[in-house]
């Protein structure tokens, strides 16, 4: 696996491959786990060429201790994208980023970035579309792999690229989970045992939408909300059931496959988020 640090050596490799061989390109935080390497996989058995990149983006988060304190393992994570095969990381400081100005864009990304994580996270969007735009700049991939686990950023990324007429194809990758079902995710390290355990509440009560889809959704929010509240050991931010599409917030179920159940929750200061596709 060839390493780059400056996007210009990246840029200039990539030149000379990008007209015979299709790239794959996978944007993370690093602190990878099997949920980041399954998003390499699918760039494996989809592209002639992988492309990983690990950048903690300062301008997505708007709690700065979450910046500060969110989990970093290079030298494990070089291990495990070597062990996959991936063929090119691109792990950059700030600066070869964003070059002068470490700030947000402004991208008209209309409503499905106005909910939600949009609501509670005020400017995150903007962030990480700046980003993305611009490693999509640095890589030119032709497919770009995102997980599900992230579904709003997912639909914010396909929005992105169909206002910036970007030919890449984004591709959603299900979502990897823990022996209880807690979605996989890098802030997970920062829990104990024991909180990882408590923590299973958020997929058991998406596991019950699935199974109670003949209720009201006010009913089943409402349930929700008071095993919640009975927990005590971890906070609902929010739950809400929007079109899959839009996020759009819905009163009643749409067609199969067209509507998402999101969650977010706090467990000692740390923020989870998760959601399923009905």
């Amino acid at each position: 696996m060839q390493i780059f640090k400056e996007k210009k050596f990246l840029q200039k490799h990539l030149k000379t491959i990008a007209k015979s061989k299709s790239i794959g390109f996978v944007a993370t935080m690093g602190s990878l786990h099997s949920g980041h390497l399954s998003l390499i996989s699918s760039s494996k058995s989809m592209c002639c060429v992988t492309v990983c990149s690990i950048f903690i983006n300062p301008t997505q988060f708007n709690d700065f201790n979450d910046y500060k304190n969110y989990p970093k393992d290079y030298n494990n994570d070089i291990s495990l994208l070597k062990n996959m095969g991936c063929d090119m990381l691109y792990i950059p400081k700030a600066k070869d980023v964003y070059e002068e100005k470490i700030e947000s864009r402004k991208y008209d990304l209309g409503k499905v970035a106005e909910n939600l994580e949009g609501k509670y996270r005020p400017g995150h969007f903007d962030g990480v579309a700046t980003v993305v735009d611009k490693l999509f700049d640095i890589v030119s991939p032709n497919i770009a792999f995102f997980g599900e686990k992230d579904l709003q950023q997912l639909q914010v990324i396909k929005k992105l690229v169909s206002i910036t007429n970007r030919k890449i194809d984004i591709v959603g990758v299900k979502t990897t989970r823990e022996s209880n079902g807690l979605a996989k995710s890098s802030r997970n390290k920062l829990l104990s045992k024991e909180e990882i355990k408590e923590a299973s509440i958020i997929f058991e009560c998406l596991e019950y939408c699935k199974h109670n889809m003949h209720l009201n959704i006010n009913k089943i929010k409402l349930h929700i909300e008071n095993q919640f509240l009975e927990n005590q050991k971890i906070q609902l931010e929010y739950i809400e059931f929007v079109e899959l599409n839009t996020f759009d917030k819905i009163q009643v179920w749409g067609e199969e496959k067209t509507n998402a159940v999101c969650i977010a929750a706090y467990i000692n200061n740390v923020r989870l988020i998760d959601n399923i596709i009905l």
